[in-house]
């Protein structure tokens, strides 16, 4: 599956096999594009949803040191059972920090005690903006579902 960015806050993606395109299941047929919104002033500015489910693919988006973070996987988990899906399905997330050094451990304290006993596949890694200035973290959100 290839990963699309988006420009605000969170994102998820939650995969099976998919052509490259990501508009046609491996076996040629046509999917239904189902968009979830949040109602956010950045989604059509930028044009983005907070979700797309094509079959049993889905991606999504939000951001930003604790309270943020904890805010983003409240999204992830609201975009997820809007499409279907459970934060038991994530099996990996990506956190993107303005200030590793300062942020790290809040971001990593809320992160876990959502993933503890899921542990999906992590990683934190510092970037030096988001879209707005008063975002200090983004996070990804990849999960399979059947069917």
């Amino acid at each position: 599956m290839k990963r699309r960015d988006f420009l605000a806050g969170t994102s998820l993606a939650v995969g099976s096999s998919v052509c490259p395109d990501e508009r046609k299941p491996a076996s040629g047929r046509n999917m239904e594009r189902k968009k979830i919104a949040s109602d956010t002033k950045w989604e059509p500015l930028v044009g983005y949803s907070r979700a797309v489910r094509m079959g049993n693919v889905v991606q999504v988006i939000e951001g930003g040191a604790y309270a943020q973070a904890r805010q983003t996987l409240h999204n992830i988990e609201s975009a997820l059972k809007k499409a279907g899906a459970r934060m038991e399905d994530v099996v990996r997330t990506r956190m993107y920090v303005v200030n590793i050094a300062r942020d790290w451990e809040q971001i990593g304290r809320a992160h876990g005690e959502v993933f503890r006993a899921i542990r999906p596949a992590a990683t934190m890694v510092e970037v030096r903006a988001l879209i707005d200035p008063k975002m200090l973290v983004e996070i990804e959100a990849e999960a399979i579902v059947s069917g």
